[in-house]
């Protein structure tokens, strides 16, 4: 590989068709540690880009269970108002006396109408606030069945439950050098047939021009009948790889990313699941190994492991320097 040169940011840009590789006009790393793409979209109007089921399948657990009790909430303060302006005096049972006490009353009210609990001791009377009642019933219907369509899709949505660790290393191996990583599942959730592949994202000078350029690299073992322990992924640096003959500084300027894609067949879930990750060049340590993540129990009849183990690494010497 040619000498990694000094790049000017103001390269020529012109004629682009889209999917050139002209890195100036590409910013940062391709993926983020969680496997998002690292890619803000613009120009579209905010009701094309808007994906409320895919938000509300992917927000957090927390944010999740926000969002429903603050839709709950709204949702019977509104039809508890609409009540408060047909009149309260539509409200059969009312026993409030102040207008606090006949706002709690409504919206308590516009609670039960919502769940279709209906205790009874509020009735609506009149047309408008029995119209009112009908129509938050059937809201409260669909609400509920949106909400548990959710739920169930949250719970048994596919999902590769593997962890990564931190950072990517430079360790010694087979009298050379490799980069390594490694990952382990967090849960039950087994996979077989696991096949991982990575490729390398370099920025050099090509014609004047600071351009990407994308490597697929080979791993020593790159696929697994089963996953059920952690499995670190060894890239030999050899001469038929981009990094070899490649310095620290060389690896730092060329802004080196590594981009992890893995897939597999999750029995729980009796479907394939997918999952990603990069290390950025800030990511990288050089002249270290990884600390085993397991060892055999007191009796020697089973396996115990360490998933906070994961990132933990020791200082080695490389026999060629970087």
């Amino acid at each position: 590989m040619a000498i990694l040169r000094k790049f000017n940011r103001k390269a020529k840009v012109d004629n682009e068709s889209g999917l050139s590789t002209n890195s100036a006009l590409s910013g940062g790393r391709f993926f983020n540690k969680n496997g998002n793409p690292n890619m803000d979209v613009r120009g579209m109007h905010f009701f094309e880009r808007l994906n409320i089921y895919h938000a509300l399948l992917s927000m957090s657990r927390l944010k999740f269970l926000l969002v429903i009790v603050c839709f709950f909430i709204g949702i019977n303060l509104f039809f508890a108002s609409i009540y408060l302006l047909i009149g309260i005096d539509h409200l059969n049972g009312m026993i409030a006396s102040n207008n606090a006490e006949k706002f709690g009353e409504a919206f308590f009210f516009s609670a039960q109408t919502f769940t279709t609990v209906g205790y009874g001791r509020i009735s609506p009377i009149g047309f408008a606030a029995s119209f009112a009642a009908a129509l938050e019933a059937l809201c409260g219907l669909l609400s509920f069945a949106l909400a548990t369509g959710l739920l169930y899709g949250r719970f048994a949505r596919p999902r590769a439950y593997i962890r990564y660790s931190k950072n990517a290393l430079f360790a010694p191996f087979r009298d050379g050098v490799a980069l390594m990583f490694r990952m382990v599942p967090y849960t039950k959730n087994f996979l077989v047939n696991v096949e991982v592949k990575v490729s390398v994202a370099m920025r050099v000078m090509d014609d004047d021009v600071l351009k990407t350029k994308f490597f697929n690299i080979p791993l020593d073992i790159a696929k697994a009948t089963t996953m059920v322990s952690n499995w670190t992924l060894v890239h030999i640096i050899n001469e038929e790889s981009p990094l070899f003959g490649l310095s620290k500084e060389d690896i730092k300027n060329a802004q080196t990313e590594l981009l992890i894609f893995v897939h597999g067949f999750d029995e729980s879930f009796s479907n394939t699941v997918i999952s990603r990750t990069s290390y950025s060049f800030d990511d990288f340590v050089y002249g270290a190994k990884f600390v085993p993540m397991f060892h055999p129990n007191a009796d020697n009849t089973s396996t115990i492991l360490h998933l906070d183990k994961l990132d933990e690494y020791a200082e080695v010497e490389l026999p060629v320097q970087f």
